[in-house]
């Protein structure tokens, strides 16, 4: 690992040698502090309920805090004209233009906590298909994030892709300019060898990397550590795509990689025997449940 990773990192060492490191980068991103913090910033201070369209991020520990505190989870496509007229936060992930414009034609008060990061692939791609370019979205279809991008398109003239048998089978004219966005979350050394095999088949491609600079770092201290590693463990929310990512990462460079969204998941004697023991977590993970973690690993 560099200096600058090792030096934001936590460490624990026992007498023995045994050692837990925790990423320096672990934990909440800034557009999910920002989100969360907004929320906040409302409970308590504002008449009428509060809704989140859908979770304010992808953490079930979060999300239920803010239920128990009397925020009302709005369900994608149910029915605005039921509930009952209040403030309505947009999540960290984004939402379409329709759907802010639907918000604000049922009345309801918006606020907006989308991550900045995310808000400017939106500009992006309303920007370059108003130009005239073909959208090409490197990301997860059925992500939140994605589907609000798709959403500030103008025209039908994009395509969400994921891997490289997607690329090899795209067809769309060369003749077309093709602009090349992100899912904030995607992972860099993917996004770079798709956007290459783009550029291979010949489009004239103006490829925007929107892969946000914490995920980048998060990425590339998660390889080191779990190179390092004995047992890696990543902490994150069951539906949080760039907890899953780094856990894919993190096996690729360490077999005993394990998921747990929090430390009632971790079975401390099965941790006895280990010497090195890497811990990192996802952009929506409280740091309350990473510090439980890492206490747990020093029994």
């Amino acid at each position: 690992m560099d200096d600058e990773m090792q030096a934001k990192e936590r460490l624990w060492k026992s007498a023995s040698g045994r050692e837990v490191r925790v990423a320096g980068s672990a934990g909440f991103c800034f557009g999910v502090k920002r989100a969360v913090d907004t929320l906040s910033g409302l409970v308590g201070k504002t008449a009428g309920p509060i809704y989140t369209y859908g979770p304010i991020i992808h953490n079930e520990t979060v999300v239920e805090d803010f239920k128990n505190r009397g925020v009302r989870l709005y369900e994608e496509n149910a029915d605005l004209s039921a509930l009952e007229p209040g403030t309505m936060v947009l999540r960290s992930h984004g939402v379409s233009r329709d759907v802010q414009n639907a918000i604000a034609g049922a009345g309801f008060e918006t606020v907006d906590a989308t991550c900045p990061f995310v808000g400017k692939i939106h500009r992006t791609v309303e920007q370059y298909s108003r130009d005239g370019y073909f959208i090409l979205i490197l990301g997860n279809p059925d992500h939140p994030e994605v589907q609000g991008i798709t959403g500030w398109v103008c025209g039908d003239a994009y395509k969400v892709v994921s891997n490289e048998d997607e690329i090899a089978a795209l067809n769309v004219p060369t003749d077309r300019k093709v602009c090349v966005v992100a899912q904030t979350t995607f992972r860099f050394d993917k996004f770079e060898k798709l956007v290459e095999m783009i550029e291979q088949k010949g489009y004239y491609t103006y490829a925007q990397n929107t892969i946000c600079n914490a995920t980048e770092l998060r990425q590339r201290e998660a390889a080191a550590l779990s190179e390092w590693a004995d047992v890696m463990l990543v902490i994150g929310g069951k539906n949080s795509s760039n907890s899953r990512k780094l856990f894919d990462i993190c096996r690729d460079h360490c077999g005993r990689t394990y998921f747990l969204q929090t430390a009632e998941e971790l079975s401390v004697p099965d941790l006895y025997s280990i010497q090195h023991i890497g811990i990192t977590a996802g952009a929506s993970t409280p740091e309350k449940i990473i510090e439980e973690v890492f206490q747990k690993c020093q029994k």
